[in-house]
């Protein structure tokens, strides 16, 4: 029996141990030369973490190869050595471009820190086989079943040195503490963790296990003991830049406008204290940027389009915790930049002779950071510069300045305290003040996040205010509930969204529509680990009822099913289906308050998947197919993506979708009356998106990205829509299809001479909207892309030159001279 009970005592020790592994880490007086051969003596005497556990493909398996890492510290910086065992000829060795290692033929090894062992946040720093670096802020709350839940948009500047051995390869990091945020102890205990991806057999391991079962990831980390008496250095670099080119843009109503373009400018990062940051940006200039998937829109919402700019990329998932932050508000297209368009294009007298097309800001800075009781204290600030346009009367030479936006301030602060198991407390203000007294607007935001002792189920609620003043005064306000099951084969989530009339966060946040109440409840059984067929698979069943608000009353009801394999030779697929079982009372597309539209029953399923992206060759699919009770209606959509590596330098990746919607009926116009006219449409949308990239080292690389998207819209028939919102029909008015294209061309040359310095040369092409393309003439889609290339098109070339100085280096070179 005592046997027995020391055998159970000591398989308890080891299952503990595994759950919550600890490593002490050595402090260092001599720097360590970045080499990555591990070859000083120091590297001998650090403790070392082993025995890599399986999060994928098999969870809980040891690795198939061994991996040893130590850490050593000194007054400046983090080490980090590895020794990854492998026979070097099978690592993957492929070239990608910075934080460009997913699904690429590459081998990489990557170190965890939660500074604040707040089981929540934390830094992720990785260097691939080749030494291409990769760096994130990882986010708070997010399930790590598909990998580490990284943003990859923050950038800091550290080293790594990578070399090949005779029985593996080695990597080595220095980290600088100007690079992570921590408080200020005597002694430091951080979470840590440690991860090694094989690509040949799509192998992820991890130091401290990271069970796929559990909701999270940080909070699987492991302990860094033992960091002693670390003083902090002075965190401040300055990022100058300067920006030359030209634009030629082409119009309809007048000859070519050739402008120069000229710029410089600064960043600015200053640690403020041990936890604190301030980020500031002076007359940023965000010209060499990706161009937006522009596409015609016939819904009665606004688009949402993804953020490109590194300042408003990096660092902000403080900000965006209660969703109020749409950084796109922030140096947005001014507000009157279309009325001055079209104010000329229907004058033939008239001439623009200046209507930039985007808001200049005076600057930016965020300050942001955590304290040693895991406060997280947020404040970002923007200052838009007020916008003018020229325009000019042929007949008479008059020039008029006409305001298209106004002097602005955004401002978001934001107080979130981080609780024990992963739960916090948080509270957000975003504000947005405009010269002239037209609207201002201040939106208040209480969310708490609670999460139980064993990590099992979630509560979430959220409370948001909304406060808008100048020409309209009105108020509005957002109310969530929800509980769920976050973690084990069986999940599900109940959830309540409220949303006032009135609720209006759109000066700096995104709300495509207000004035509604939508009911989640979904159930799922998820897979984790492997079976005799599959790595992992799930099923899913979602109902989604959604009422008006004011006045109070039914909308729609839709059934979500979902179905997804991962096969073990490294395929996938998933199985939609969608269900809306009655007529849809639908409130906004009208586009007229207290007016509906019905809207038909219909079904919905498609299938889509990929296969083995370890290969050369690569594809994924999707293919959708659905109808409704009335003839002649089905929507089909078909994409078809495919990627192929020529070499360790070279992949192109080229993607294709094409969806058509016999149709669809909505709003097409008003009638003399002011009454909203309906309309059925066929509807045929054509994207083709080309991408590629051509690394020559691994700081320097050529990218290119080519999108052509086509709309074709003909009105078959049009209705009146009665009180109730059913439709009648009415008599066919010609001229109301359209017909749209566009089409972006950007590439960029880009070469990290330094580290943190950067040159990069950027070229765009692109159609103007003053060129429309006949949908009469040019029917079909190779018609409508040839037509394309023979509108005029705008061009800009520029050239940027951005270099790194830390103040510490400046300092130091100039003691010894």
């Amino acid at each position: 029996m005592r046997t027995l009970l020391l055998s159970l005592g000591c398989c308890l020790s080891v299952f503990l141990s595994a759950q919550e592994r600890s490593l002490k880490a050595l402090k260092i007086d001599v720097p360590v030369k970045i080499d990555g051969q591990l070859d000083e003596a120091i590297w001998k005497q650090a403790s070392a973490a082993e025995d890599f556990i399986l999060n994928s493909p098999k969870f809980g398996d040891p690795a198939s190869q061994r991996s040893v890492v130590k850490v050593l510290y000194s007054d400046q910086a983090i080490y980090v050595g590895a020794y990854l065992y492998d026979d070097p000829s099978l690592v993957r060795k492929q070239l990608t471009s910075r934080d460009g290692e997913q699904r690429n033929d590459v081998d990489y090894f990557s170190v965890f820190f939660d500074t604040y062992n707040d089981d929540q946040n934390g830094f992720q720093f990785l260097v691939t086989s080749r030494n291409v670096q990769s760096d994130g802020r990882l986010l708070p709350n997010l399930n790590s079943q598909f990998g580490p839940p990284s943003d990859y948009s923050w950038d800091a500047v550290w080293e790594s040195k990578v070399q090949m051995q005779k029985d593996g390869w080695t990597v080595e990091m220095k980290i600088p503490y100007s690079a992570l945020r921590f408080s200020q102890k005597e002694i430091q205990d951080w979470g840590v963790n440690f991860q090694r991806y094989s690509r040949r057999n799509n192998e992820s391991s991890f130091w401290n296990k990271i069970d796929p079962n559990q909701n999270g990831f940080v909070n699987q980390f492991g302990n860094l003991q033992e960091i002693k008496n670390i003083i902090p250095p002075l965190r401040l670099s300055f990022l100058p830049y300067v920006t030359a080119g030209t634009r030629i843009v082409p119009y309809a109503n007048r000859e070519t406008k050739t402008e120069f373009l000229r710029n410089g400018g600064m960043d600015l990062k200053y640690g403020i204290n041990e936890s604190f940051t301030l980020d500031a940006t002076l007359i940023p200039d965000f010209g060499q940027v990706i161009s937006d998937n522009v596409v015609l829109n016939l819904s009665p919402f606004e688009v949402q389009f993804q953020e490109n700019r590194p300042f408003f990329t990096e660092g902000i998932e403080l900000f965006n915790k209660a969703g109020l932050f749409y950084s796109r508000r922030v140096g947005n297209t001014p507000a009157g930049y279309n009325a001055v368009r079209n104010m000329v294009n229907n004058n033939p007298n008239l001439n623009i002779i200046s209507n930039p097309g985007i808001t200049q800001l005076y600057n930016a800075s965020k300050f942001s950071g955590r304290n040693k009781k895991k406060l997280g204290i947020g404040v970002f600030n923007a200052i838009g510069a007020p916008m003018h346009a020229v325009i000019e009367d042929k007949t008479t030479g008059k020039q008029t300045r006409i305001e298209t936006e106004p002097l602005a301030n955004y401002n978001i602060f934001v107080l979130d305290q981080a609780l024990a198991n992963r739960s916090s407390i948080t509270f957000t203000n975003a504000n947005v003040w405009r010269s002239g007294g037209s609207r201002n607007s201040n939106v208040s935001s209480m969310d708490v996040n609670l999460f139980d002792r064993n990590n099992r189920t979630n509560f979430k609620w959220s409370g948001r205010f909304s406060h808008i003043t100048g020409r309209e005064n009105y108020n509005g306000f957002t109310n969530v509930l929800s509980y769920g099951k976050v973690s084990g084969r069986i999940q599900y989530l109940f959830q309540n969204v409220i949303e006032s009339d009135r609720y209006d966060p759109n000066d700096l946040g995104f709300l495509q529509a207000p004035n509604e109440i939508t009911t989640t409840a979904r159930v799922s059984y998820n897979q984790f680990t492997p079976t005799k067929k599959f790595l992992s698979y799930n099923y899913s069943l979602t109902l989604i009822p959604t009422y008006l608000y004011k006045p109070n009353a039914y909308s729609n009801f839709v059934i979500q099913t979902r179905a997804f394999w991962f096969f073990k030779n490294f395929w996938d697929l998933s199985v939609n289906f969608n269900w809306q079982p009655d007529w849809q009372r639908d409130y906004f597309d009208l586009r007229t308050p207290g007016r509906m539209i019905r809207k038909t029953p219909y079904w919905y399923a498609s299938a889509g998947g990929s296969s083995d992206s370890r290969k050369k060759y690569f594809f994924r699919f999707n293919v959708g197919f659905a109808e409704s009770p009335i003839p002649n209606d089905p929507f089909i959509v078909t994409t078809i993506g495919q990627r192929y590596r020529f070499n360790e330098h070279f992949s192109l990746d080229i993607e294709t979708r094409r969806d058509r919607d016999n149709g669809q009926f909505g709003y097409a116009y008003r009638d003399t009356n002011g009454e909203p006219i309906a309309g059925r449409r066929k509807i045929t949308n054509f994207t083709t998106l080309i991408n590629g990239v051509y690394n020559f080292t691994p700081r320097m690389n050529l990218t290119l990205r080519t999108r052509h998207y086509w709309s074709k819209v003909q009105y078959v028939s049009f209705f009146d829509v009665t009180p109730d919102g059913w439709l009648t029909p009415r008599p066919f008015t010609p001229g109301r299809d359209q017909n749209f294209n566009a089409f972006n061309l950007d590439m960029f040359y880009t070469w990290d001479f330094k580290y943190g310095s950067r040159f990069i040369i950027g070229w765009k092409n692109w159609l103007g909207t003053d060129f429309p393309i006949s949908g009469t003439s040019h029917k079909n889609y190779v018609d409508n892309l040839r037509q394309v290339f023979q509108q005029p098109l705008g061009n800009e070339i520029t050239f940027r030159l951005i270099y790194f100085i830390d103040y510490l280096t400046l300092q130091k070179k100039r003691k010894e001279i």
